[in-house]
């Protein structure tokens, strides 16, 4: 039963990337055999402030005035159990090595599924002889997934794991060009989904790794970054031109009337928030009224910004919690680096790439709605458990005991 459920808990976990239904029929499965195997349930130490935001969430909802109206948000309480799986059955870093290598695979098919479609939706724009930025804007490539955003964002996760193996596994060498090969698929992908909140975010993500890495090599980035602008095709370059100079069909505009949207909720509901899927049910009633009318084209579904959507959602002190949580991962996982020998390690690939994937999340959180997306949250907790898979003394080791030892100072980390 324990065999079966670690099994269960790598297919949960990589085939995230093909569809959220057979990742979370996986984890039921996965959950259901950790339980009658016996074995000890394990989390990461970040009980006290998961568990805080867990009961923030539902104080939300209890006095929101409409609990039935947030049942979808106690329902995704499911998938937090994806870190319990992960973290009581992944425990040998072979396995954990291979989850993150079968991501850059599966995350490279989707990729040139994308490839397909965006011919596809080149052609559809150039036959209807409509202006192809336009179009393609709002018809983008989606991969496996059903929405480029999400998309863009697996396709990042997978990026930051497999550069961080790359740069610092001390297995990197080993079939690298299929690797880089894999890589180079899912970079293009990214670049085609025109997601510009992901493509800053991995942009930096990617300093973080390289500054560890070879930090002269942070040097070139602008040189990089000019020349995939100057030799992508024009609607790719347009998307690249639109951070700082949009045009009607770009999102720019849309965002500033949620964010002020998000502000005036947060502002007279400060403590517990309207409540979990109110800021959507309730959005009209709260934009400014020297705001024309009619909105601009956009999704009011959520407010675009982590922040202000927890705050305005759940509260300031569940905002302050979820920040709590994110600043714990991160302390707690540089304190491990700094503990760990010089050279090359699985632990040291997967602390950084843990910390990389944080930075990630908080950047790409200010111009979206990130976690509150299941197959994103899957993935960023499947990176946290491996986390701190890394700071603890009885993972069965990927090379020879000596060279994976970890000293006494991370160890207390779980402490």
């Amino acid at each position: 039963m324990l065999q079966a459920g670690r099994w269960l808990a790598f297919g949960s976990s990589s085939l995230v990337i093909v569809g959220i239904a057979p990742s979370q029929i996986l984890l039921g499965l996965a959950l259901a055999a950790l339980l009658l195997s016996g074995e000890k349930l394990r989390l990461p130490p970040i009980k006290l402030p998961l568990g805080l935001f867990l009961l923030g969430t539902l104080l939300a909802v209890a006095f929101s005035g409409d609990p039935v109206a947030g049942w979808p948000q106690i329902r995704k309480f499911y998938v937090f159990s994806q870190l319990l799986v992960v973290f009581s059955l992944l425990r040998d870093l072979v396995l954990i090595r291979w989850l993150f290598l079968s991501w850059a695979a599966l995350g490279s098919l989707s990729a040139l599924v994308s490839f397909a479609q965006f011919t596809a939706k080149i052609r559809q724009a150039q036959d209807a002889h409509v202006n192809v930025y336009n179009f393609y804007v709002s018809e983008r490539i989606t991969g496996f997934m059903s929405h480029w955003y999400t998309f863009s964002a697996l396709e990042m996760f997978v990026l930051i794991m497999l550069t961080s193996f790359l740069f610092f596994a001390p297995q990197r060498r080993s079939r690298i060009w299929i690797w880089l090969l894999l890589g180079l698929l899912c970079v293009i992908g990214l670049l085609l989904a025109e997601t510009r909140g992901v493509w800053i975010a991995t942009a930096v993500a990617g300093l973080y790794l390289i500054w560890f890495w070879r930090r002269w090599v942070v040097l070139l980035a602008p040189v990089i970054v000019a020349a995939v602008i100057l030799l992508s095709p024009s609607v790719l370059r347009q998307r690249f031109t639109s951070i700082l100079h949009p045009v009607q069909s770009d999102s720019n505009q849309f965002r500033v009337v949620v964010w002020r949207t998000g502000l005036r909720m947060i502002e007279r509901h400060p403590w517990l928030g309207l409540g979990p899927e109110m800021p959507r049910i309730h959005f009209q009633e709260y934009v400014p009224d020297d705001i024309p009318r009619p909105l601009p084209e956009g999704s009011y579904i959520h407010l675009h910004n982590i922040y202000l959507h927890y705050a305005a959602e759940r509260g300031i002190p569940t905002l302050l919690v979820f920040l709590w949580l994110m600043g714990k991962i991160l302390r707690d996982f540089w304190r491990g680096l700094r503990a760990l020998p010089p050279g090359l390690s699985d632990r040291r690939y997967l602390l950084h790439g843990g910390i990389a994937t944080v930075i990630a999340v908080l950047v790409d959180g200010v111009p979206n709605m990130n976690l509150g997306i299941s197959s994103v949250l899957t993935m960023f907790l499947v990176v946290v458990a491996c986390g701190y898979m890394a700071l603890e003394q009885d993972l069965a080791p990927a090379v020879p005991l000596e060279r994976e030892a970890v000293p006494a100072e991370a160890r207390s980390l779980t402490n």
